[in-house]
């Protein structure tokens, strides 16, 4: 065994034993582990800067760049574990499906999938495909220590919605038709999505991500029995592929209060939650044996310091009896928030868990 691994054979022993991955496991803590979603990047001065003229998937592609991102709020913020800054589009686009990100609008992909023979444009995806990807997560392992990065993904029913309609959605009219009227074809489009999934999950974790998130941002635009029927045994696909690695696996979804039970039952050790929901409420729909991760309304960052404790202070109230807590927002850090509201926040939360 390597003398950089965990006694499960798996995890560095750098960050094993991290309160990040100690709260994800469901083990006892020194304080409750912060982290957020787009954390790096958005609202931080210092990243504008070195992403200025750069376009977004460009600077998914350069190692460097990548890896002074995911660093800049580990350093600003002092937060518990650094998430890999990259797309939830990117293992598209290398796999050479013809889109982009335009500012303002979001992925816009050139040819939607719309028919069967329309997935021939999904091939699988190899290390290779990403390259940069492995040389960045080394990078970043490296300068990190024991701060724990995590790995993430857009998951299949996401990457599917953006893929069918070509572009963001608020109503999803052609994925769901595609999965109300050609389930077969929905299903098949699905599973393609969760093998490439998986493959952009595995090369991050064997560079070196501590754990890995499954992004499910529009899930809540489905209904429980239709997330059971057409979408749950593809997530389940991915978390499958990657359970062996022994890293802990997160899914988060935005309006997902409803599916929270079936997102916990497709594989994931820890369910993230939105603001919608307290999380006693979450434990009790998710039920036993999984972390949960959340849930602080981001909004809440811009109502002064006094209001962001006491609300603070319900979300961890409402996470005393938990098996696992990770602290974060119920969604991501908004463009315009003010970074020392966030290093606030984590200080605060630090002390007021301090074991």
């Amino acid at each position: 065994m390597s003398a950089n691994v965990s006694p499960s054979g798996h995890q560095p022993t750098a960050t094993y034993d991290s309160a990040f991955l100690k709260a994800c496991r469901g083990e006892p803590v020194p304080h409750t582990p912060v982290w957020f979603m787009r954390q790096a990047g958005r609202s931080l001065p210092e990243y504008l800067k070195v992403r200025e003229g750069i376009p977004m998937l460009e600077s998914c592609m350069r190692p460097e760049l990548v890896t002074e991102i995911t660093l800049q709020p580990v350093r600003r913020h002092h937060v518990d574990a650094a998430i890999y800054f990259s797309d939830i589009v990117v293992p598209l686009k290398a796999i050479g499906i013809d889109l982009d990100i335009k500012p303002g609008v979001g992925p816009v992909v050139e040819r939607p999938i719309r028919s069967r023979a329309d997935l021939a444009q999904l091939r699988d995806l190899t290390p290779e495909d990403v390259s940069y990807v492995t040389e960045a997560i080394k990078m970043l392992t490296a300068e990190l220590g024991g701060t724990p990065l995590i790995g993430f993904a857009g998951a299949p029913f996401t990457l599917a919605s953006y893929l069918v309609e070509g572009g963001p959605s608020r109503t999803y009219e052609n994925a769901k038709a595609m999965m109300y009227g050609d389930p077969e074809l929905w299903a098949d489009l699905l599973d393609r999505l969760a093998e490439i999934t998986a493959a952009f999950l595995r090369v991050q974790i064997e560079a070196g991500a501590s754990a890995v998130q499954l992004f499910d941002s529009w899930a809540g635009a489905l209904a429980p029995a239709d997330y059971r029927r057409s979408v749950l045994s593809a997530s389940a696909k991915v978390f499958d592929a990657v359970a062996g690695y022994g890293v802990p696996r997160i899914h988060f979804g935005v309006g997902t209060g409803e599916l929270l039970g079936l997102m916990g039952e497709a594989g994931a050790d820890v369910v993230g939650v939105d603001w919608r929901v307290p999380l006693d409420e979450a434990a009790r729909r998710v039920g036993p044996g999984k972390a949960l991760q959340g849930n602080l309304d981001p909004t809440v960052l811009f109502a002064g310091p006094e209001a962001v404790r006491t609300k603070t202070r319900e979300v961890l109230d409402s996470a005393a009896g938990l098996e696992g807590h990770v602290f974060n927002l119920g969604h991501g850090v908004l463009p315009s928030t003010d970074p020392d509201a966030l290093t606030r926040l984590v200080e605060y939360v630090h002390e007021q868990t301090a074991r």
